[in-house]
């Protein structure tokens, strides 16, 4: 059974969703035969590709109350991430573009050993909320990619140019035609839905059901 999952990797609820659906899959029986994929969605495609404005200063410009308004909420955020064992700073998190990001993540899962992927997935998640990095930086992508086992070479190749654009915006336009608007967005067994960090019991409950579905009685 695979579940396809959109998300973008300066999301800090595709973070929470990602460790809620592990905690589902961690208590499923066949999570053995559970496939991953992982696909990407920009949420702001036209953010800097070398961004200096950290993201509670964007928030604050953007959406008024100045950065003071824009760090509460991120701290309502924070304090969920919690309760999912996740420690983030996002007071650091700079706005910048996550496309060559996603480009990345897309190698990973074409040359990469299984598992490249979803490896990856986590790496540019920690670096952005946890470590405060810029994940637009090439250098930061090159460490992370050799850390999963991506040809160095390759990485090279593909960062250097618009290798895999394609791939990214075929992704954001197969999320749009499902009726996603934002992110993330589950498609369990390519039949069920499951839109934002939904609680664990949801996904518990959607991956039961897809499998008793598919599986002979």
């Amino acid at each position: 059974m695979r579940i396809d999952i959109w998300a973008d990797v300066v999301c800090p609820w595709c973070y929470i969703g990602k460790r809620r659906l592990e905690s589902a899959l961690a208590s499923f029986e066949h999570r053995d035969e559970v496939e991953v994929v992982w696909h990407s969605f920009e949420l702001d495609p036209d953010a800097p590709r070398h961004g200096t404005e950290t993201v509670p200063q964007m928030l604050g410009r953007r959406y008024g109350g100045g950065e003071e308004a824009s760090l509460r909420m991120i701290a309502q955020v924070d304090e969920i991430a919690r309760g999912e064992g996740l420690v983030l700073d996002q007071t650091r998190a700079l706005h910048t573009s996550s496309r060559d990001a996603h480009r990345l993540l897309h190698l990973a899962r074409t040359e990469g050993a299984p598992g490249a992927q979803g490896d990856l997935e986590e790496r540019l998640l920690s670096a952005y909320f946890v470590e405060g990095r810029d994940i637009a930086d090439h250098a930061v992508l090159a460490e992370l990619g050799a850390a999963v086992g991506i040809d160095a070479q390759r990485v090279a190749e593909v960062l250097e140019g618009d290798e895999l654009a394609d791939a990214v915006a075929a992704d954001v336009a197969q999320a749009r035609a499902y009726g996603a608007t934002g992110v993330p967005f589950f498609v369990v067994d390519e039949r069920y839905g499951i839109s934002g960090a939904q609680p664990t019991e949801l996904f518990t409950d959607v991956l039961a059901r897809a499998w008793g579905e598919r599986a002979p009685a």
